[in-house]
């Protein structure tokens, strides 16, 4: 047991340690998915939320190595009218070729985020496009700085660097990798629409976990018009994989969470959150842990709650 753990935690996790030793390794793509979720709160609980990339965080220093990729661009469906919704294939094809992701790539994430989570989104979107070779760099780039590894900036006269402050395309910032071909191969149940949640409501083999806070889970909080959360759904937020250094706990301590919270692996497990992306930090969490069927509400509650014809509960 102690040994498949090992295993499978090697599989999702790449340490800072194995990373700088890697950094030269042909096979390694090192992506930088820093970004932030802008949040302001009203008195009446109203709660709004800009979606943001961090491009001049990259350019100001990142991992060597690294290409950047905008989470609110770059991996998104433009015309889908739910916020950050995940790119369709021949998209997803051309963005990572372009920025020298191919099929044989090893691919390593990391953001800023103290669970992850757009590292961790990305890792959900390669999973669903069926390339699992996707690592995220645990405790990311505050664990690398903090550990005085090196980094690298990006000039405004360089690739990537905009004096207008725009985001320049992602084959820009790849200059220094040669263009690869990525090859989608969807897998569908990676990936649960409204239609099929709302199908699921009440089916004891199917566990809806919602990785939002206590406020936004009760409704205390709320966005759009409704507050709550979908019905049945258990509340597990994502802050709670997360050790105070930002990796995730260990294994022990890790299955221990998850298990506390009623998740088991003999059932489905379908997380949800705002917009798609807290949800995947509570999916990789659990296929770190060898949970075999998971799969994210991508529309989440940015698309319940706009449908009031969905049920909800509060409280």
């Amino acid at each position: 047991m102690a040994t498949q753990q090992t295993d499978l935690r090697e599989a999702h996790l790449a340490e800072t340690d194995w990373l700088a030793e890697h950094l030269d390794d042909p096979r390694v793509r090192i992506v930088d998915m820093r970004g932030d979720v802008k949040t302001e709160t009203g008195a009446d609980g109203c709660q709004t939320a800009q979606y943001r990339g961090a491009p001049e965080r990259y350019r100001a220093g990142h991992i060597p190595g690294a290409v950047y990729l905008d989470w609110t661009t770059d991996i998104v469906d433009e015309l889908d009218p739910v916020p950050a919704q995940a790119a369709p294939p021949e998209k997803l094809a051309r963005v990572l070729g372009a920025a020298g992701i191919g099929d044989d790539s090893l691919v390593i994430a990391y953001d800023d985020h103290p669970a992850s989570q757009f590292a961790t989104r990305l890792w959900w979107l390669l999973r669903s496009m069926g390339h699992e070779e996707c690592r995220v760099l645990n405790g990311g780039w505050a664990k690398w700085t903090a550990e005085g590894r090196a980094i690298r900036t990006t000039a405004v006269d360089e690739p990537g660097g905009d004096t207008d402050g725009s985001h320049t395309p992602i084959s820009a910032t790849a200059a220094t990798r040669s263009p690869a071909v990525f090859t989608p191969r969807l897998q569908p149940e990676w990936r649960r629409s409204a239609e099929e949640v709302l199908a699921a409501l009440g089916r004891p083999d199917i566990l809806l976990v919602d990785a939002r806070d206590e406020g936004q889970f009760t409704g205390r909080v709320r966005r759009g018009v409704r507050g709550g959360r979908i019905p049945g759904a258990v509340n597990f937020p994502r802050e709670a994989l997360i050790a105070p250094d930002r990796t995730f706990l260990p294994p022990d301590r890790l299955r221990a969470a998850v298990e506390a919270a009623g998740l088991t692996p003999e059932k489905e497990v379908v997380a949800y959150c705002n917009g798609g992306v807290a949800a995947t930090s509570v999916l990789f969490a659990l296929s770190m842990l060898g949970y075999p069927r998971l799969a994210n509400y991508d529309g989440s509650w940015n698309e319940w709650n706009a449908r009031t014809e969905l049920p909800s509960e509060s409280g």
